[in-house]
C-alpha cells in the first residue's frame, strides 16, 4: 500500500504540533510501505520563505518531494485582513484570498497531487486550515484521509471549511474532545473514523515495574492515591543518596545546565501570546507575589516579548533528547493554550511522570486530567496560583499524579496501537474505492 502525506512544512526542524506528529506516523509507516510526503520549502510558517531545496530529498528513512510557495506572507497584512473577514459579511471568493494570504501557497504541489494522486493508495491531509488540505482534498476524496486537529476557533467557521470535512473517506482524531466538536459542527460523510492521537514513549528513567492503581474521578475534584511505603513516597532531603539517585534519573543534567536548583514550572511550544503565553506570565507572576516559590522555565521559539524578571528563564528552543530531560526535570508542566487538539508537550509530561496544569478552556486539556487523573485545570487567575502553589508544595501529590500519568499513556498513547488504529482507517478506504 503506497501512502502519500501531504502537509504544509516538514522536516526535523520543524516543531509544529501537526507537523511533528506527521513526521512521526509517517516514519513508523515507512518501515512498513512505501511513503512520499509531499510538503512545501517552508520551514517558517510566519513568512512561509522558501528555505529548504525544492525536489526529492529522504529525511529518517522517508521520502520527501518538496515544492516552493508562490509568496511569502505579510503577517500584518493578514492579520488585518482576517479581523475583516470574521467580523463581516463576505463572498466565498474573499475567503479563497484569505487562504491564500494565510499560505502556504504552492500551486505547484496541488499540480503535482493532480497527476500523480492515482499512484498513491492512501492520502493523508495533516490540518484542515491551510491551502494543500483546502485544494488537495477536492483532487482525490475518496483516497483521502483528513487528520484535521481541529479545534473552536475563528478560522474553523469560515463556509470553506464546512466542504474540507464533508469531502475525505476517512477522520482520524486525535482526542475524543475534537471528534464531539467536528460532529457538532459539521456534516460529514466519512467511511471510517478513528480516535487515534500519538504514540508517547515512556523515559526509561521514568518506568516503575508496578505503577499504582489510577485514582478515582469525580468532576471538579482530583483524588490521589499515595501509598505509605516510605522508599516511595517519602519525600527525602536533598543530601541524601536517594534523593540525588531520584534527580540523576528525573532531569538532573538538565536542571545543572541552565542552573535550576529549585522548583520549576515548563513550558514546551512556541512563546506566542496566542498560545497563552502571555497569560501565563502574568498567572506566574501572581504565584509569586504571593509567596509562591520557583522559576518558569520557557522552552521553545520566542514569539512575543518575555518580561526581564528573575523568576523566568528562556531555555530556548531544545533538541529532542534535552527537551524530554525538560519535561522530566521540571516539577510542574503548564499548558496555558486555550486551543488545543491532543497537546503533545501535556502527554510527554504524564509519560515522564511530570504533572501538567492545562488552562480549562480547553475541553481536550480538561478531558486529559480528567481520564488521567495526573493533571489539574485552572480557570482563572486564582485558580491557578492555588492548583500551582498545591502542585510545587505537594511531593507525595506529584508522585502519586506521576504514576497515574505514566499508566493513562501506557493505556491510551502506545505506539503499537496508534499505528494499528491508523491501519485500520486505511484499509476500509483503500476497500471502498476499489
Amino acid at each position: 500500500m503506497k501512502i502519500g502525506f501531504v502537509i504544509q512544512r516538514y522536516g526535523t526542524e520543524v516543531l509544529g504540533g501537526s507537523e511533528y506528529l506527521c513526521r512521526l506516523v509517517a516514519e513508523r509507516l515507512a518501515a512498513r510501505h512505501p511513503v512520499e510526503v509531499l510538503t512545501t520549502c517552508a520551514r517558517d510558517y510566519i513568512t512561509w520563505k522558501n528555505e529548504y531545496p525544492e525536489g526529492p530529498d529522504r529525511v529518517r528513512g522517508v521520502t520527501v518531494r518538496r515544492f516552493a510557495t508562490a509568496h511569502t506572507r505579510d503577517l500584518e497584512e493578514f492579520n488585518r485582513y482576517s479581523d475583516w473577514i470574521y467580523a463581516n459579511p463576505h463572498t466565498r471568493q474573499d475567503e479563497i484570498e484569505w487562504l491564500k494570504q494565510q499560505g502556504p501557497w504552492s500551486p505547484a504541489l496541488v499540480e503535482y497531487l493532480q497527476r500523480q494522486h492515482a499512484s498513491f493508495d492512501v492520502l493523508v491531509f495533516y490540518t484542515y486550515l491551510y491551502a494543500p488540505t483546502v485544494l488537495g482534498l477536492k483532487i482525490d476524496p475518496a483516497r483521502s484521509v483528513l487528520v484535521p486537529t481541529a479545534h473552536d476557533e475563528p478560522a474553523i467557521r469560515l463556509d470553506i471549511f464546512q466542504e474540507v470535512f464533508s469531502l475525505p473517506a476517512g477522520l482520524v482524531y486525535n482526542t475524543d474532545a475534537e471528534r464531539r466538536f467536528v460532529r457538532a459542527n459539521f456534516r460529514l460523510r466519512a467511511l471510517a473514523e478513528e480516535v487515534v492521537g500519538i504514540g508517547v514513549d515512556i523515559p526509561r528513567s521514568s518506568e516503575e515495574t508496578e505503577p499504582a492503581p489510577l485514582a478515582s474521578e469525580e468532576e471538579g475534584r482530583v483524588e490521589v492515591e499515595v501509598s505509605e511505603d516510605p522508599e516511595r513516597d517519602h519525600v527525602h532531603d536533598e543530601e541524601s543518596p536517594t534523593f540525588r539517585n531520584h534527580l540523576a534519573h528525573k532531569g538532573e543534567t538538565f536542571r545543572r545546565r541552565h542552573r535550576l536548583h529549585g522548583p520549576f514550572a515548563l513550558y514546551g511550544g512556541r512563546i506566542d501570546a496566542g498560545k497563552g503565553c502571555e497569560e501565563l506570565v502574568e498567572y506566574f507572576s501572581s504565584y509569586v507575589k504571593e509567596g509562591g516559590e520557583g522559576s518558569l522555565v520557557l522552552m521553545g521559539v520566542k514569539m512575543m516579548p518575555i518580561p526581564d524578571e528573575p523568576f523566568i528563564r528562556f531555555a530556548g528552543q531544545l533538541p529532542d533528547q534535552e527537551r524530554s530531560h525538560a519535561v522530566e526535570a521540571a516539577t510542574v508542566v503548564v499548558v496555558p493554550s486555550p486551543f488545543e487538539s491532543l497537546s503533545i508537550i501535556a502527554l510527554e509530561a504524564f509519560a515522564a511522570g511530570t504533572p501538567v496544569l492545562a488552562n480549562a478552556r480547553s475541553d481536550v486539556l480538561v478531558d486529559h486530567c480528567r481520564q488521567s487523573n495526573a493533571g489539574l485545570y485552572y480557570a482563572d487567575r486564582d485558580e491557578f496560583v492555588e492548583c500551582l502553589r498545591l502542585l510545587m508544595g505537594d511531593e507525595k501529590l506529584r508522585l502519586a499524579m506521576g504514576r497515574n500519568g505514566r499508566e493513562y499513556v501506557r493505556r491510551n498513547y502506545r505506539w503499537d496501537i496508534v499505528m494499528q488504529k491508523y491501519e485500520r482507517v486505511f484499509a476500509k478506504v483503500r476497500a471502498a474505492g476499489k
